[in-house]
């Protein structure tokens, strides 16, 4: 009944009755694993973006269900969309420099009739954040439409349908009470830097301030003045690193994606997407600057800062939200070009 290898295991080991049953079962778990896999997928697969030269490491490696699961669906989110009657007119007056078309999109986008009621202070805020919008698709479309193909921004892109997006930030002022200085921004987990022992403030230099990033020399002892600007700091690098390491996990990519891993410091061998982060950087601390930071007058109290008071800010994650392109590039400007002109309509 028993094939002959079994009759003979068990007669030279007549205490060992449990071996052949542990291989076989052993292998028929490696078959079923293996038809699961075939069957429904790799859980663990990954997919990867080149980002440099063959053979230099250069590449951008991530779960294919991590991809996925930070996935947006801009036809879900139109398909939402209150889309009020052709030629309705709005309930109340509105600036005609937005022009008719723009109009009905904003009422559209938000669903609320009253929209421009004047003791609404979304109202005022609503006007601005689409001069915004146009702004950056018409003075920065060489970022928001990098690929020509009428990609742009909308609302939608870093709303995602919540009144406030998820990656805004506020100034955070002294995080760590233990200590005074320098060291009271930073060996303290906090949003902004990444939960890491980072500083807290490199969102506040780099993307409200204008302070230039720089990491120290890679000789030791270095001639030159900190005061001066002349070399950089060890605070300035690590404040640096946190930045990065903001951008990294804010477009969901690692250093490379930029940065040629065999010559971190030659500028003469990054990506072109290094360019792109630099022209970035400077859009946002527009936004920052002429659009965000004078809301603190218009916005209630409950939509200001918890601890300093201050009106939310843009940096990269409130677009990218995890995607090194916001929504996974998709063609807004097609469905909304009165978006791209200033002045609307």
């Amino acid at each position: 009944m028993f094939p002959k290898w079994f009759n003979k295991w068990n007669a030279d080991n007549p205490t060992d009755v449990f071996g052949p049953a542990i291989l076989i079962g052993s292998l028929g778990g490696a078959v079923f694993v293996a038809i699961m896999l075939i069957t429904w997928g790799q859980p663990y697969a990954t997919a990867s973006q080149q980002s440099g030269p063959r053979g230099t490491g250069m590449s951008q490696t991530e779960f294919v269900r991590a991809l996925a699961a930070r996935k947006a669906d801009p036809e879900m989110a139109a398909a939402n969309y209150v889309v009020a009657p052709e030629g309705e007119a709005p309930a109340v007056e509105y600036d005609p420099g937005l022009g008719d078309e723009l109009v009905t999109a904003m009422r559209s986008w938000t669903g609320i009739p009253n929209l421009f009621a004047e003791d609404n202070y979304q109202t005022n805020v609503a006007y601005l954040m689409i001069s915004m919008t146009q702004f950056l698709n018409e003075e920065y479309g060489y970022h928001v439409n990098a690929s020509g193909e009428g990609v742009g921004v909308t609302c939608y892109t870093c709303h995602r349908g919540q009144p406030v997006p998820n990656g805004v930030w506020f100034k955070l002022g002294a995080v760590n009470e233990a200590a005074s200085g320098w060291s009271a921004v930073q060996n303290r987990a906090t949003m902004q830097s990444q939960s890491t022992s980072l500083p807290s403030n490199a969102l506040e230099s780099y993307l409200l301030g204008d302070e230039v990033i720089q990491v120290h020399d890679l000789e030791s002892r270095v001639a030159g003045s900190i005061a001066e600007g002349e070399v950089a700091s060890i605070q300035q690098t690590e404040m640096t690193f946190s930045l990065m390491n903001y951008y990294d996990n804010s477009l969901g990519v690692n250093c490379v994606f930029c940065h040629n891993s065999r010559a971190f410091y030659d500028g003469g061998q990054v990506t072109p997407q290094w360019a792109t982060a630099q022209v970035a950087r400077e859009m946002v601390q527009t936004l920052n600057a002429d659009y965000l930071v004078p809301l603190k007058d218009t916005l209630p109290d409950n939509r200001l800062g918890p601890i300093m008071g201050d009106a939310p800010k843009a940096g990269c994650l409130t677009c990218h939200q995890g995607q090194n392109r916001p929504v996974n590039g998709h063609l807004w400007l097609e469905a909304y070009p009165e978006l791209a002109t200033i002045g609307g309509g």
